[in-house]
C-alpha cells in the first residue's frame, strides 16, 4: 500500500512540474528538451494554456482510472471477496459514465474550437509575408513592403558561423518588426512542403497550386527557427526556418536596403523629397495669397 502511495505522490509531482514548466524554455531547440519552445505570439501562448488544460485533465481521468483498478484489486479479489456480486446493471452507474464522458467532451471542445478560430485568419494585418515552398528552400516575398522577393537555403554544416545551429541555419533569414500583425502566405512550386516555427504556434502545409493563410504577431524580439515538417522528398530534413525579430525601427531600416538588395528599388534621398515637399508647401502659400491667379489651361 504504501508503495502505491509513492507512485501516486511521484506521479503527480512529475505532472504538477512539467505542467508548471510550460513555456519556460527558450526560443530554439534545447538537448533533452521535454516540453514546448518558449510562445512568442499569442497563438501559441493559447496553445500552452490549451495543452496545460488537456494535461490536467488527462492527469485526473488516469488516477480515476488508477484509483478504481486499485479498488477492484485490493477490495474484490478472491481473498478479500469469496462470495463475487451477482450485479448485472445499475441504471444511476450507467447515466453517470454517459453523462460525465460527455461534460469532459464539452470541457475540451469548446476553448479547442476558439482556438482553431482564433488562429485562422488575421483581423487587421499590417503587413503580408509571402512564402514558397521548393525541394529543397523557402523563397519568401514582401509584397507590402517594397514586393520583393529572396530565396532561403540552409547553410553547410563546414560553413557554419561559430555558435551556429546546425541544420537550422540559413543563408537569407526572414526578418520582421515585432508586435505587428502579419498575414502569412503559404503555397508550394512542386510538391507539399509544412512551414512550422513552434514559438509562433505556426505549423501549415505549403500545397502547390493552393495559398494557405495564417498569422503571427511576435511579442518580443529575437531569433526563431523552425523547420519544414511535411515529408517532401531526399532533402526534406535540409530546409530550415530562421526568422530574426526586430523592432520596427531596425525593420524599416532592413526593409529599405532590402529593396535595393534584391529588388534594385533605390529610395529617393531624404533630401529630394524634403525639397519636393518645401517647393508644394511654397506653391500650395502662393496660390493662397490676395491678387494670386491660377492658370488653367
Amino acid at each position: 500500500m504504501n508503495r502505491c502511495r509513492w507512485m501516486l505522490t511521484s506521479l503527480l509531482f512529475i505532472s504538477a512540474w512539467l505542467a508548471a514548466s510550460a513555456g519556460a524554455l527558450a526560443a530554439g531547440p534545447k538537448p533533452w528538451q521535454m516540453n514546448f519552445q518558449e510562445a512568442a505570439t499569442p497563438v501559441m501562448e493559447d496553445i500552452i494554456s490549451f495543452h496545460n488544460l488537456l494535461l490536467v485533465i488527462e492527469i485526473l481521468i488516469v488516477l480515476f482510472v488508477l484509483g478504481l483498478m486499485l479498488v477492484i484489486i485490493i477490495k474484490f479479489n478472491s481473498k478479500a471477496n469469496p462470495v463475487p456480486s451477482k450485479t448485472t446493471h445499475n441504471t444511476l452507474l450507467e447515466v453517470v459514465w454517459t453523462v460525465v464522458p460527455i461534460a469532459i467532451l464539452m470541457v475540451i471542445a469548446v476553448p479547442s474550437m476558439k482556438l482553431l478560430f482564433f488562429m485562422d485568419k488575421a483581423k487587421n494585418p499590417e503587413m503580408t509575408l509571402k512564402i514558397t515552398g521548393h525541394q529543397w528552400f523557402w523563397t519568401y516575398q514582401y509584397p507590402d513592403n517594397g514586393d520583393f522577393e529572396f530565396d532561403s537555403n540552409i547553410v553547410d554544416e563546414e560553413d557554419l558561423p561559430k555558435g551556429g545551429k546546425r541544420l537550422l541555419e540559413v543563408d537569407e533569414r526572414v526578418v520582421l518588426p515585432v508586435n505587428t500583425e502579419i498575414r502569412l502566405l503559404m503555397t508550394s512550386d512542386d510538391v507539399i512542403h509544412n512551414w512550422a516555427v513552434p514559438s509562433f504556434g505556426v505549423k501549415m502545409d505549403t500545397v502547390p497550386g493552393r495559398t494557405n493563410e495564417s498569422w503571427i504577431k511576435v511579442t518580443k524580439t529575437g531569433t526563431f527557427y523552425g523547420q519544414c515538417s511535411e515529408l517532401c522528398g531526399v532533402n526534406h530534413g535540409f530546409m530550415p526556418i530562421r526568422v530574426d525579430v526586430v523592432t520596427k525601427a531596425e525593420f524599416a531600416k532592413w526593409a529599405a536596403a532590402a529593396k535595393v538588395k534584391y529588388a534594385g528599388i533605390q529610395t529617393p534621398p531624404k533630401t529630394a523629397a524634403s525639397a519636393t515637399a518645401k517647393a508644394i508647401k511654397v506653391a500650395q502659400a502662393a496660390a493662397r495669397m490676395p491678387g494670386a491667379h491660377v492658370l488653367k489651361r
